[in-house]
């Protein structure tokens, strides 16, 4: 049996949290999903095609991963792609307590198994929405973002 996991989030932008987690999710899966939610009445910082593209231009030399835009509920994405557990990054309490209920309505939806792995010491403080802020205010963020990830802005 294929252990196929899903890494979902918005990734407005996708920083080095975000790939810190992938990694680490590879290490324990066969492939990796990484599912781009977006919603089309909300027009996110980066164009969601733009995050799908870098992000697949990114991943391109790593066969196991494959990434995907979704609108739907992550449960029902994580169905569709066949997975058999939700990666989930934790930074702290709040990430924990929310993700922990999240987990559990989508076991309870689908059966599907969400593993939460929290931060690596030092990376708590990077987020996407503190990444927009920094940019907003022309702050360079190239230290919150993966090197080689190369948005067209």
């Amino acid at each position: 049996m294929t252990r196929r996991f899903v890494m979902t989030g918005s990734f407005d932008p996708f920083t080095i949290g975000h790939a810190d987690v992938a990694l680490r999710a590879l290490a324990l899966c066969d492939e990796l999903v990484i599912g781009i939610g977006y919603n089309g009445l909300k027009a996110g910082w980066i164009p969601v095609d733009e995050r799908l593209r870098a992000l697949r231009e990114f991943y391109a030399r790593e066969p196991r991963v494959r990434v995907e835009k979704y609108s739907c509920l992550t449960v029902d994405f994580a169905r569709r792609a066949a997975a058999t557990c939700i990666v989930r990054g934790v930074r702290g309490m709040a990430d924990f307590d929310y993700e922990t209920r999240m987990a559990e309505t989508n076991r309870r939806l689908s059966g599907i198994e969400t593993l939460l792995l929290p931060a690596k010491p030092g990376m708590a403080h990077v987020s996407s929405s503190m990444a927009r802020e920094l940019a907003r205010f022309g702050k360079d963020i190239t230290p919150w973002l993966p090197q080689g990830l190369n948005y067209i802005i």
